[in-house]
């Protein structure tokens, strides 16, 4: 038996392309976290969102220098129109709020409230519940993180994501 050659393969096969391959894991990987995030109040979007607060309160002097909007959707690589439904909802379960920067009336600061810093502690078994229901080494999900930012990082630099 032959063994294909570059010009046996077909570039335009649905199941060649990345972009399909990305889409439906996608699709299938949020449907793994749905069910987890539901008895937290959390969409997968405002799972980011909180997970992006979490990550920041873990830095020194947290409480004296809240996120902005604008530093929420550049670190979850969003624009700030998208993100702030996301916080309008966020406010409403108590998890958040939202306050004008003294320093500068333009800026909009984000703060977790007590109820939010709670929240991260029933969060912690998200990530154990996902990967045990991907049924993927960690290790292999670790590789594929370190290729996914790798990717991420090349289509920024060749323009995606600019306005």
């Amino acid at each position: 038996m032959a063994v294909p050659t570059v010009r046996d393969v077909d570039p335009l096969a649905l199941e060649r392309q990345v972009c399909f391959a990305l889409v439906t894991t996608n699709r299938a990987v949020l449907a793994v976290y749905r069910p987890l995030l539901e008895p937290l109040g959390l969409t997968h979007p405002q799972y980011l969102v909180m997970l992006a607060l979490w990550d920041h309160r873990k830095a020194a002097d947290a409480d004296q220098f809240p996120l902005s909007v604008k530093q929420i959707a550049t670190a979850l690589q969003i624009d700030s129109a998208t993100l702030s439904p996301m916080l309008k909802r966020l406010e409403a379960q108590g998890l958040i709020t939202r306050a004008k920067n003294p320093a500068d009336e333009r800026t909009t600061d984000v703060m977790l409230t007590q109820r939010g810093i709670a929240l991260r502690e029933r969060a912690l078994e998200i990530p154990p519940a996902v990967v045990e229901r991907l049924g993927v080494e960690l290790a292999e999900l670790e590789n594929l993180h370190r290729v996914l930012n790798r990717i991420n990082a090349a289509a920024v630099t060749a323009g995606a994501l600019q306005s």
